[in-house]
């Protein structure tokens, strides 16, 4: 059983401290921890103003770690203004995905 302090290595299961970024002992490196519901709220909010002010150079892109889309945008102005409008909508209605595949929601 571990403590507060402590967790499980994601692939050797050793008991390693909970800050740890990489197992001490085979070297795995371990997955960050979940964003708390706060700043959940903050990225959403973050991402819906770069998309509305900047969403034609792609500002919500690069924010979410969608570099290749984020070039695309500033090359199509996001697509005559198109694309970032429909970014905009995915946004409100909590279907736009980051570069890992998460939903970006407003959950309050």
């Amino acid at each position: 059983m571990t403590n507060v302090k402590e967790k499980y290595c994601n692939d050797c299961g050793a008991v390693i401290n909970v800050n740890a970024e990489i197992c001490p002992k085979c070297g795995v490196r371990q997955m960050a921890p979940p964003m708390s519901a706060q700043s959940e709220d903050n990225r959403w909010l973050i991402t819906l103003l770069l998309c509305f002010f900047g969403g034609t150079i792609g500002l919500h892109s690069f924010y979410n770690r969608k570099i290749t889309i984020g070039v695309l945008q500033i090359l199509t102005l996001g697509g005559c203004g198109i694309w970032a409008l429909v970014d905009l909508i995915m946004i409100l209605t909590g279907s736009f995905k980051d570069n890992d595949g998460n939903y970006v929601t407003n959950k309050g």
